[in-house]
């Protein structure tokens, strides 16, 4: 299996932290954040399996899979104890990778995600998002679902750095974002592991999030012990992008 594709800053040797993005984006929706911590911290980034320059294969994915993949990533970075940093599938996987193997990681921070799995009309979505890529192709998809994560706001205001996203992830190959799609749909309940964190959390959600909620991110926040639940204004889902000071500034303090 071929390895994936990582984006770090020089190692200066301060405490190492991995990025890890949503879907359906790329490293690149970090670039702000890890700019702006890169004085403070060791700021790692990858492109998830099936997703911008990282491989593609045959598609056939799942959240595991993901999981090892971070795991790996720790290992052969030689990287000791890192903070790991979610956002919305990205959450999903740092999750999963806690879940099994906790005593690699330091901290954890999960950005506009949820530990539940997708219910039965979740799993409808997802079927009827392969559905349409598949009849109306990658680029029809993510132009009408990338907006969705984002503030009215923003979209007015920043509308260049809209479709510059939205270019981004019109650019992946389509056999890797429908595995992820597969993968996030078939993706384990990892909320009955919440109370089982032992480390230090910091749950951050856009306060306009429509998609993972701040009051259900603030209920996952109440089940785990030793958490941290803030709100980023001026932001929706895609609260790193929309908002990375605010994101930044929340993970400096929290580290």
């Amino acid at each position: 299996m071929e390895k994936l594709k990582i984006f770090a800053h020089q190692p200066n040797n301060k405490k190492p932290i991995i990025f890890i993005h949503g879907f359906p984006y790329d490293h690149r929706m970090w670039i702000k954040v890890m700019n702006l911590l890169q004085s403070n911290f060791y700021c790692i980034a990858y492109d998830v399996r099936g997703l911008g320059e990282s491989p593609v294969e045959d598609g056939n994915y799942s959240i595991d899979l993901f999981a090892d993949d971070l795991i790996n990533i720790v290992e052969d970075m030689k990287l000791d104890k890192p903070a790991i940093c979610g956002h919305s599938m990205g959450g999903y996987i740092a999750l999963r990778a806690f879940e099994k193997s906790d005593s690699t990681f330091s901290n954890l921070i999960l950005c506009d995600t949820k530990s539940e799995p997708d219910n039965d009309e979740g799993k409808a979505k997802r079927d009827a998002a392969i559905k349409k890529i598949d009849d109306e192709g990658l680029e029809k998809y993510v132009r009408e679902f990338v907006p969705s994560c984002f503030s009215n706001n923003f979209k007015n205001e920043k509308s260049d750095e809209l479709n510059n996203t939205i270019s981004f992830a019109e650019q992946h190959n389509p056999v890797g974002v429908k595995g992820c799609i597969t993968a996030m749909k078939n993706r384990t309940d990892t909320t009955p592991y919440l109370n089982r964190i032992k480390i230090p959390v910091l749950v951050l959600v856009g306060e306009e999030d429509t998609i993972s909620t701040p009051i259900k991110m603030k209920e996952m926040a109440e089940k785990i012990k030793e958490s941290k639940f803030k709100i980023i204004s001026n932001a929706a889902h895609m609260a790193p992008v929309e908002n990375p000071e605010s994101v930044a500034e929340e993970i400096r303090k929290f580290l």
